[in-house]
């Protein structure tokens, strides 16, 4: 896996206001390690009561202000429970306020292969930006990991296009042709798909996901009946540079900490309104996720990097949301509004066998007990689901 697996010697005792070590030269109390055959650094830190976590007047218990090599991301993992877990984090102006990890609910379907070999849960992995210092507040005492990524960058990060418009490549519809009347008064021939199109996406070469860490190979499903919103309850100030190494650090961390097949989400949307392929296994194909648990099957996963509990989506997010939920439904002949049936394969929300209708579109917690995608982008997927019904009845 490429790990930094750090051993945290704890010396001293421990308040709010534990100064980070800040010694000119020292080594950093968490250093990082590179992967081999990529970019990405990382490190893990076991923090455990007596080792790295000590217990406040208030009954909480912290690890002290940490020094670390420069990093992007952070998350906390746990081998068993649902602790609280808060960070904080330190760049170049200064320490941050205490941030709340919400914890993952996404996870490979129970009883599979890919949920066998997935050995640990953890907090949704948090992008903070370029910072060298960290603090962890959490109510567990023992099994807790940090986990800190540096995603690296990429000259081609900047300049990253679409590897196809969206009646181009695999997946385009058929067209049939339609008359026009120009401004002169004569009629023209334009080429309309008979399906809602492929919208332009950013495959997999665009983000460089290093190959090494795929742990198995796609599993398919005989039909697409759903499409599941979430967002990834991250940072909403990245840049359009960031984006694609916001996404090889959660490969990373789906892969390589939480053991996963490949990154969750099937599709990712950024702010400026670009979608970018997630799982491998092909766009136009029924792959299964690992974005709802009990619920991957027979759906697809779609998740806005961001935070949309007290902030709205931007109109670009909300637009790109439509256009890959109407041309993934359309591809089965399903329609965008109204309500299917579905059997839980068990999630903390429904048991597994549990016979449940959900909508075609929904969020993230009418499957699971979370806030995702955000009480914001919650609230706007009734016109998601007309805008996107609209679409697909306009093409077929």
């Amino acid at each position: 896996m490429g790990t930094g697996l750090v051993a945290l010697l704890w010396s001293g005792d421990d308040t709010d206001d534990h100064a980070a070590r800040t010694t000119s030269g020292a080594a950093p109390d968490v250093p990082l390690v590179k992967d081999k055959g990529s970019v990405v650094r990382a490190a893990t830190v076991p923090l455990a009561r007596g080792r790295g976590l000590v217990a406040d007047a208030r009954g909480r218990h912290l690890t002290q202000r940490l020094t670390t090599d420069a990093y992007k991301m952070v998350a906390v993992t746990w081998a068993s429970g649902r602790p609280e877990v808060d960070v904080r984090f330190r760049n170049a102006r200064g320490w941050s306020e205490w941030t709340h990890l919400e914890a993952l609910t996404d996870g490979p379907t129970v009883g599979d292969a890919e949920s066998r070999q997935a050995t640990r849960r953890g907090t949704e992995l948090l992008w903070v930006g370029r910072s060298d210092g960290v603090q962890v507040r959490t109510t567990a005492t023992t099994g807790l990991d940090l986990v800190l990524i540096d995603p690296g960058a990429l000259a081609a990060d900047a300049t990253a296009t679409p590897a196809a418009s969206a009646t181009q490549g695999p997946g385009a519809a058929t067209a049939t042709t339609v008359a026009r009347t120009t401004s002169a008064g004569t009629t023209s021939a334009a080429a309309r798909p008979n399906k809602a199109p492929r919208p332009p996406l950013y495959d997999r070469s665009v983000w460089k996901p290093n190959p090494d860490y795929l742990n198995g190979s796609p599993v398919y499903t005989n039909i697409i009946k759903q499409v599941h919103v979430h967002h990834t309850a991250s940072a909403n100030t990245y840049s359009r540079a960031d984006v694609p190494a916001i996404l090889r650090g959660m490969y990373r961390y789906h892969t390589q900490t939480l053991g996963w097949f490949d990154i969750g989400y099937n599709f990712l949307v950024d702010r400026f309104g670009r979608s970018w392929i997630g799982r491998s296994g092909g766009a136009r194909k029924r792959v299964r996720g690992a974005h709802t648990l009990g619920f991957n099957h027979n759906s697809v996963g779609i998740a806005v990097i961001g935070n949309y509990e007290s902030r709205n989506p931007t109109t670009y997010a909300v637009t790109a949301i439509v256009r890959l939920a109407a041309w993934k439904l359309d591809l089965d002949g399903q329609h965008a509004t109204g309500r299917t049936w579905m059997y839980s394969k068990g999630s903390d929300k429904y048991p597994a066998g549990r016979r449940v209708a959900l909508y075609r579109i929904d969020g993230h917690r009418d499957t699971n007990d979370t806030a995702c995608p955000g009480a914001r982008l919650y609230r706007l997927l009734p016109d998601i689901r007309t805008r996107a019904e609209r679409r697909l009845r306009y093409y077929s």
